[in-house]
């Protein structure tokens, strides 16, 4: 230990991963459009020129005169963490970091030239060592597959939108794509959640933390198990309408609930493709250049496919149900908006003053 409380090296060794592309943790759906965008002529071009347009040298200089700069001599214990991180998942550049004063518990990954990492104190204040360490590589994460790209340009359209509320088509236009980068952007999520897992390799400790960030600093209170079958009864509790609430409340997130963040990383974290990461079989950074759009693009369709097949959730059953060709569509509508077990048990529930619900 350091005059400071934390150890400035790993507490246990941990697997590296020379040479890993982000290719290897990152959510089918994030993959195949980081991919398209990738292979675009000129992509690099278009965004360096947008960056004038965008406040990042205003962001940097605001975060230098009112944060404070990670490094050996401030949070030694994160500059650890950020130096370690850079080095399981082979970024040779590490990004600089900063701490913000902020009660809320948050972290984000910003830029176009270069990242930007940024941590609360509430955050700080919240994890342990392990947990921080999940969340550092969560970040380094999203540096790897140039996430900060996009949430720069996310948080620019969404400023952009307040200030042309009133001009209702160009708020309309600039919405319907802010709508769609945080769609993407919940996926990303997910990756560098994953990313996350990999430099700490410690699920307990991912799961941990994303229960603090649900419950606060209450670990006693909480149980992993409870914690996790929350997810499955959002998932599958209801009927239609809870469905179509879900959707209306995570519309305007750019996170994904942190339940189901949880249950996603658990389940990767038991998957064959996150053990043979750990093996040493990964897809490798130099061979980006040769991967296929449409190879991404059909991975991404099959796991939207196989969730829509597996999901419990009325509205995804359903969707499984019209793809499948299941017949009386009319009934089944009627059995998911109500509850009923079908047309004539709604009709005679609704008679009687009430649906019943499904279990």
């Amino acid at each position: 230990m350091t005059e400071t409380g934390f150890e400035k090296a790993p507490a246990r060794d941990r697997r590296r991963f020379p040479g890993i592309s982000s290719r290897a943790y990152e959510h089918p759906a994030d993959r195949s459009a980081l991919v398209a965008l990738r292979k675009l002529s000129g992509f690099d071009t278009v965004f360096k020129a947008l960056s004038g347009l965008l406040p990042e040298r205003s962001l940097r200089l605001l975060f230098l005169s009112e944060s404070v700069r990670v490094g050996e001599t401030q949070f030694p214990h994160l500059h650890a963490m950020l130096r370690d991180a850079c080095y399981i998942l082979d970024l040779e550049k590490v990004p600089q970091m900063y701490v913000q004063q902020d009660p809320n518990p948050n972290a984000m990954c910003i830029g176009l030239d270069e990242p930007i990492i940024v941590v609360t104190t509430g955050l700080v204040e919240l994890l342990d060592e392990e947990e921080m360490r999940a969340v550092v590589g969560h970040e380094v994460g999203h540096a790897l597959s140039g996430h900060a790209v996009y949430r720069t340009i996310l948080l620019f359209l969404t400023n952009l939108a307040m200030k042309v509320a009133w001009i209702p088509l160009g708020n309309v236009a600039i919405m319907t794509i802010v709508t769609a980068l945080r769609e993407w952007f919940r996926k990303s999520e997910l990756s560098a959640d994953r990313a996350g897992l990999l430099v700490g390799q410690d699920v307990q400790a991912s799961m941990r933390g994303l229960m603090k960030i649900a419950g606060g600093n209450h670990l006693h209170e909480m149980n992993v198990d409870a914690f996790l079958a929350q997810a499955e009864e959002y998932e599958s509790s209801g009927d239609l309408r809870d469905s179509v609430l879900k959707i209306l409340n995570l519309l305007p997130r750019t996170h994904p609930f942190t339940t189901v963040r949880a249950a996603e990383l658990k389940k990767w974290a038991e998957s064959r493709d996150h053990q043979r990461i750990m093996d040493g079989h990964y897809p490798r950074r130099d061979e980006d250049k040769d991967t296929s759009v449409t190879d991404s693009f059909r991975q991404s369709a099959a796991h939207y496919a196989d969730s829509v097949r597996t999901s419990k959730d009325p509205l995804m059953k359903l969707v499984g149900d019209i793809a499948g060709g299941a017949g009386d569509l009319g009934g089944k509508l009627r059995e998911k908006f109500t509850g009923a077990a079908g047309a004539g048990a709604g009709a005679a529930s609704q008679d009687k003053g009430g649906a019943t619900e499904q279990g």
